[in-house]
């Protein structure tokens, strides 16, 4: 028999793309239709339905970016429709091409219910009921034109990301607005065809592949093209042989579920999410009221927030799906956030607030943590998620990796600590699954733990505005659900599959450590004005709650709840993984700035009143220590009289010469050249050089910065290959204090840029203390600061949420070499056996690492990153003023360390006052620190006080309460009872610690009135 395999498959192809899908819909009328574009900002749906509106021809050119227009669409069903399948078409002027990304709409009913969205694969609306014919409709569009920023040519800069910087000019032009019947049988027979055609394409030359070819060919046989609607039904029956085919019995299995994954903010800004997450939520409560088995997911506690308080009518219908168990909500978290830079207190807080949410409004907490798209995973995250309630782990970032292929799917993952969590990743490599051909045989071809385990994860439906899951991803997943030579596909709850998973995978593969992702390793340094302003608002909230619990429990002074929870909810959306890795366009890190300044100055104005509170009026100068370290002789929390601090040490030597200055105390010793490069940095008491020979530290470089794609993402490993070191200084001076500290003030000009440095060597203190002014005006530049250290160190310790991390500082293998940029938090930290030092920052996230050799002798170099300036989606990004603190610290070992990085980054507070006060609680024990000291998320008035062990070992201790404490119990992230038992304490109030390297504990005191 001769192979006719590409007749039939071009055959199928061109009569379903030409013939079949076009007679879908037979009959159309013209709808009348009405519009008013909106001068400014979206208005609420009410007010939408009572705007004046003129008429609009259909082709005729709308909505400039940012923009917002209201169609209004008038018609009537014709009584010879009766009983046929009517709905409305309208094609805003989409670009099918694309999902998302583009202008979208949102319809209402005159009574102000929300119908569904438009997208551009989704652009029917139904119509109630056409059973008898001469119906009147009236349906409103609340259609936005938001520009297109990633074109079929991206990364281009883009004027349009900003709304007061975009284009007044129209984008779009209507296309379709018309009422129209829908031959099901046509549509039906159209799905059977690309589900088969799909199949066909990734089985073997087998039987089954030759048999779906022949009913294809017979399907086409008796399909007349010129009466496709009445020939429909008998295409199909051709092919209900091969259809109604079950899978084989060891066929992989796709747990499916509904998913949009809809970015917080990215290429549009925080108020068009919320019109995003309405639209799809409508859509998605259409399909599960006409779908018995689709189950949709929705992740962020802070869109469902969204929704309660602008959409509540919308809302109720979600309440009332996930009650049914039709909508799911996912992740406990309150947004899908970027886990690598957020301190460990913030992370805490993603998964208070997001499980209380969920706690409160649906009576559940989520069993999972669900991040698909974040830009790598701290390894501090599965002790977190484990503490929090969480039982499994979800992401598909990881196959985005440039180098290297993770070797697992469903594994164990081991955090710093100790703590697994079970982890899956989805072997198709998308979470905007299609439920293609392509797709479900990739998740079975991949799937790397098919030997014992038999079914892997699908988050199925257009992300980003694209709408959600469509009703044929819905009928494709009704085709797979036994269909033989596919996995089959069902709907399912991700705790359905993980528990699956558990029973089959008794032993499963561990990963230790963190989830680097070999790409967008340039998240860690773009926008850093938002990640300055993230680091010091959660310090600030952090603060502002333990004075404020200091007062509540001591004074009359009332506890601000509501006010500390709006200020964290605030500074955790700006979490999410778009904004603080500062990848969203202009007008998100605008506002992003703006925001971070308010939570700022309210949390400022937090902390005066409950300080003012503890000391009451009075002119006795006093120091306030917030950090958990004691300072001056200062525990944590506590505070003391100015006068009585201890002396500080001898005043600083400072010796200028011809050849540059030396700075020096009791501890180091410092040189500086005549440009303001550190030559020399000399540890007095072991007489140890810091610096590598030959080389200069606090050196300024400069990168070329444009990677192949991604701008704003990525760093590219090639742009090494270009370095310009700003050794000149325009000016240099030295100069003292009356605290007897030393400051050399450094003045450099490059390019179109100006820096200003100031160096300072404190009496008694190991680290030079380096502040950094930046005016940028640099383009596709990476600024770096490099510090050369005479260490050979096997490995950088850097420090992450509740510890540190190891990482080789070799590039034996390609797994090493693909971390050429990689996180930090406070410090980084570089040691051999005897000796130190660290590195310490107050707003930077981002270093690179790199061994030099010379004489046989290794070095060190570390380099912080500073600031880029990529062009997309921001073409301004990082232009402007900016201020970085940094230092080198002398000596150094983890406890040194970690607590100079608390020190540069929670400076004490000088108030007047009356008097001094105690702190309310004092922790003893080697490497245990405080975390965060406040009342109870439940308003009980106990007290909840989270610390830590930082130095990576276990260890005991004992915490003070300075108070009459009645009871103390040890709980979750969430505050809730744990059924391990309770500290022991005594009845002075001490409680007794026992914990393992890197363990989070939170208790929770209860204390007498």
């Amino acid at each position: 028999m001769h192979d006719d395999t590409s007749l039939t498959i071009a055959r199928a192809r061109r009569v379903l793309a030409e013939r079949i899908i076009p007679a879908i819909y037979p009959q159309s009328l013209p709808l009348e239709v009405a519009a008013h574009p909106l001068p400014g900002e979206p208005i609420a749906p009410a007010d939408g339905l009572a705007l004046d509106y003129c008429p609009h021809t259909v082709g005729t050119e709308w909505g400039p970016a940012w923009g917002t227009t209201w169609f209004r669409i008038r018609g009537q069903v014709p009584t010879d429709w009766a009983g046929k399948h009517v709905e409305l078409r309208i094609d805003l002027g989409f670009d099918t091409s694309m999902t998302g990304f583009q202008c979208e709409g949102q319809v209402y009913r005159a009574d102000g219910h929300g119908v569904k969205s438009l997208n551009p694969r989704n652009q029917w609306i139904p119509v109630a009921d056409a059973a008898a014919g001469g119906e009147d409709i009236e349906l409103f569009i609340e259609a936005a034109s938001n520009p297109v920023l990633l074109e079929h040519h991206p990364f281009l800069p883009t004027a349009q990301g900003d709304v007061r910087s975009s284009s007044p000019t129209p984008l779009y032009t209507t296309k379709t607005m018309d009422l129209v019947t829908r031959d099901l049988a046509v549509y039906e027979l159209s799905l059977d065809l690309e589900v088969l055609l799909e199949l066909q394409a990734e089985l073997p030359e087998a039987p089954r592949r030759f048999r779906i070819l022949q009913a294809l060919d017979d399907a086409l046989d008796v399909l007349d093209l010129a009466r496709i609607g009445d020939t429909a039904a008998a295409a199909r029956a051709a092919l209900a042989g091969v259809l109604a085919q079950p899978a084989e019995a060891s066929a992989h299995r796709l747990a499916a579920i509904g998913h949009a994954h809809i970015d917080s903010a990215w290429l549009w800004p925080l108020r068009e999410t919320i019109r995003k997450v309405a639209r799809t939520t409508s859509s998605m409560l259409e399909l599960i009221d006409s779908d018995p088995d689709f189950i949709y997911g929705m992740s962020s506690a802070q869109q469902y927030k969204w929704l309660k308080d602008q959409h509540p009518g919308l809302y109720a219908r979600i309440k009332q799906a996930v009650a049914n168990g039709r909508f799911v909500p996912l992740g406990g978290m309150w947004v899908e956030s970027d886990t690598v830079m957020p301190s460990g207190e913030s992370l805490v807080r993603q998964f208070l607030y997001g499980q209380r949410f969920f706690q409160e409004e649906f009576g559940i907490t989520c069993h999972g943590a669900w991040l698909p798209d974040s830009f790598g995973y701290s390894p501090a995250l599965p002790q977190l998620m484990s503490r929090a309630g969480l039982d499994w782990f979800f992401t598909q970032k990881i196959s985005w990796n440039q180098t290297n292929t993770f070797p697992h799917h469903s594994f164990d993952w081991e955090g710093i600590d100790g703590s697994r969590v079970p982890t899956h990743f989805p072997p198709m490599d998308t979470y905007n699954a299609q439920l293609s051909g392509h797709e479900v045989a990739l998740a079975a071809r991949q799937f790397r733990e098919s030997r014992r385990a038999s079914s892997s994860i699908a988050p199925v439906g257009w992300g980003d505005g694209g709408g959600g899951t469509t009703r044929e991803m819905a009928s494709k997943a009704q085709r797979l659900k036994d269909l033989e030579g596919s996995p089959r596909v069902s709907w399912e709850h991700p705790d359905s599959f993980y528990a699956r998973t558990a029973a089959e995978l008794p032993n499963p593969a561990v990963w230790v450590g963190e989830l680097y992702l070999e790409l967008h390793r340039a998240t860690l340094t773009s926008q850093h004005l938002t990640k300055a302003g993230n680091r010091r608002t959660e310090q600030l909230l952090v603060e502002a709650e333990l004075w404020a619990t200091t007062a509540a429990t001591r004074t009359p002074y009332d506890y601000p709840y509501q006010e500390l929870d709006a200020l964290w909810e605030a500074v955790l959306l700006h979490q999410f993984h778009d904004i603080l890795p500062g990848t969203s366009i202009a007008w998100v890190h605008r506002e992003a700035v703006a925001e971070y300044a308010r939570i700022t100055a309210a949390a400022q104005a937090l902390i005066t009143a409950a300080q003012t509170a503890l000391t009451d009026p009075g002119d006795v100068e006093l120091v306030l220590n917030p950090a958990p370290i004691t300072r001056n002789g200062i525990p944590p929390g506590g505070s003391c009289p100015l006068a009585k601090l201890p002396a500080p040490g001898p005043a600083v030597t400072a010796v200028q010469d011809a050849y540059g200055i030396r700075l020096s105390n009791e501890l180091v010793s410092i040189n500086v050249d005549t440009n303001g490069l550190i030559t020399s940095a000399i540890d007095l008491a072991s007489g140890r050089e810091t610096i590598a020979p030959g080389q200069c530290a606090n050196l300024l470089q400069l990168h070329q910065d444009f990677p192949n794609q991604w701008d704003a993402w990525d760093v590219d490993a090639f742009y090494r290959n270009r370095v310009t070191d700003l050794v000149a200084a325009d000016s240099v001076e030295l100069s003292t204090d009356a605290e007897g500290s030393a400051r050399i003030t450094v003045q450099r000009s490059f390019c179109a840029s100006h820096i200003t440095q100031e160096l300072v060597l404190a009496p008694g203190a190991r680290m030079l203390e380096i502040t950094q002014h930046t005016d940028w005006q640099e383009v596709e530049t990476f600024l770096k600061v490099a510090f050369p250290l005479d260490i050979r160190a096997e490995h950088s310790i850097a420090e992450t949420q509740f510890g540190y991390l190891k990482r080789p500082t070799h590039v034996n293998t390609s797994w090493e070499a693909a971390k050429f940029e990689t996180s930090m938090h406070r410090f980084v930290l570089l040691k051999e056996p005897g000796f130190g030092a660290a590195v310490l920052n107050d707003s930077s996230y981002g270093y690179d690492l790199t061994r030099e050799a010379a004489d046989a002798r290794v070095s060190t170099t570390v380099r912080i990153s500073l600031l880029r300036a990529p062009r997309f989606p921001d073409p301004h990004t990082d232009q402007g003023l900016h201020t970085h603190r940094y230092g080198l610290l002398i000596g150094a070992d983890i406890a040194s360390a970690t607590a100079a990085g608390i020190a540069l980054n929670t400076p004490e507070r000088r108030i007047t006052g009356r008097y001094a006060f105690p702190p309310l609680v004092e922790l003893d024990g080697e490497g245990l620190l405080l975390s965060a000291v406040k009342l109870a998320a439940d308003r009980s008035g106990e007290v909840i006080v989270r610390l830590y062990e930082s130095l990576g070992r276990r260890c005991t201790g004992m915490l003070r309460v300075n108070a009459d404490l009645e009871s103390v119990s040890t709980v979750s992230l969430l505050e809730e009872p744990l059924a391990d038992g309770e500290p022991v304490f005594t009845e002075t109030g001490h409680v007794e610690l026992s914990l393992g390297a890197f363990e989070v504990r939170t208790l929770r005191l209860r204390l007498r009135d």
